[in-house]
């Protein structure tokens, strides 16, 4: 059951560049660790109704942050609420940052909130949990990461149900449209949340992190698009043990992203092998990047199983340009392909009541 909640003023959301939260005066060495541990790639929560009531309320246009109670961990998540949806049931779609990041940090920086504003649903970022009050946040997302949430067993699968289940009683959501994105830690906690709720799931868009889970038996197909570049130095596409983070050694281990591919194939019912179906390759500054979309065909109705798979581009989120700082850490960013207008459109084609 979620505790006591309270909706706090936000200054607006803009799509940023930043891939770390901001504090002023800030150290260089400090941004830079901050960044490492951003992308790492990579507490028993109370249940609550996995049907709430639809709601009589109406959330007005704009950013609210609200906190529940997950056993003793007071949790947020900050929400956007696209203008003139005229209290209609709006589609849902989380948004979880990467480790180290927050929710507030992964809205300004992944450029979502024009396309909920343009498409109406509402944009969701969740904040993990970690050591500090609002910084160095992680997702227990599997087997190896990450960070604070994992040593503590963090139970945020509990925690986003938690958070579909309030939101549903502050506003109209459509609890058959509720979509999952992520970027690298997050990308691993969208990949869990599908396989333990794929009852609540209508999509997920993971975007350069691998799934992490030795347990895999999700109730019901998933439709998955998988965003991630080969040349990713961060959370590898290929797995293996990633670099170590500065000045504490601490490194991940990641999964091969093919396999977790094969794993989605299979239960989907699609086909083991997929074909390409579109190739984008760059000019200019971007000119060596490519975009292959390999989709993989024949699966059960009302499923999907397709990866953007890049190349030449690094681990920041696709479609926004890395600061300068972060170009030796992340690799080179890319625009042939925007991560954010990506998510939405494979998400809208999708329904929970495709799978019944």
């Amino acid at each position: 059951m979620t505790g006591p909640s309270d909706s706090t003023p936000s200054r607006p959301a803009q799509p940023g560049v930043s891939h770390y939260p901001e504090e002023p005066g800030r150290s260089l060495k400090m941004a830079l660790v901050m960044a490492f541990a951003l992308l790492a790639g990579c507490g028993t929560a109370a249940t609550t109704a996995r049907q709430p009531p639809a709601s009589s309320h109406t959330l007005a246009a704009g950013d609210h942050t609200f906190t529940l109670q997950q056993g003793d961990l007071a949790r947020r998540y900050h929400v956007h609420v696209p203008p003139h949806w005229h209290n209609q049931p709006l589609p849902v779609m989380l948004a979880l940052h990467g480790g180290g990041g927050s929710g507030r940090q992964f809205q300004r920086d992944n450029g979502l909130d024009p396309v909920a504003d343009r498409e109406r649903f509402l944009a969701v970022y969740p904040d993990g949990t970690g050591p500090l009050s609002g910084r160095l946040l992680t997702w227990n997302a599997g087997d190896h990461c990450c960070g604070w949430a994992r040593e503590h067993a963090v139970d945020d699968s509990a925690f986003l149900l938690a958070v579909l289940d309030d939101l549903a009683v502050r506003t109209a959501i459509d609890p058959d449209r509720v979509y999952v994105t992520g970027h690298s830690n997050g990308a691993m906690m969208a990949y869990r949340f599908a396989s333990e709720h794929a009852e609540r799931v209508g999509a997920i868009i993971p975007v350069g992190g691998a799934m992490d889970l030795a347990q895999f038996a999700p109730v019901r197909p998933v439709p998955v698009l998988h965003i991630h570049s080969v040349d990713d130095p961060r959370a590898l596409y290929e797995g293996g043990t990633g670099p170590p983070f500065p000045g504490t050694g601490h490194r991940v281990e990641h999964q091969p992203v093919t396999r977790g591919l094969a794993r989605w194939a299979a239960h989907n019912g699609c086909d083991p092998q997929p074909r390409i179906q579109t190739v984008i390759n760059g000019s200019g500054r971007e000119a060596g990047q490519s975009v292959t979309h390999l989709v993989y065909s024949g699966c059960r109705e009302g499923s999907a199983l397709e990866h953007l798979r890049l190349s030449g581009s690094g681990h920041g989120w696709p479609g926004v340009r890395t600061p300068w700082l972060l170009r030796n850490i992340l690799g080179p960013s890319t625009t042939l392909v925007n991560a954010s207008e990506q998510a939405w459109q494979f998400a809208v084609r999708f329904s929970r009541n495709d799978r019944k």
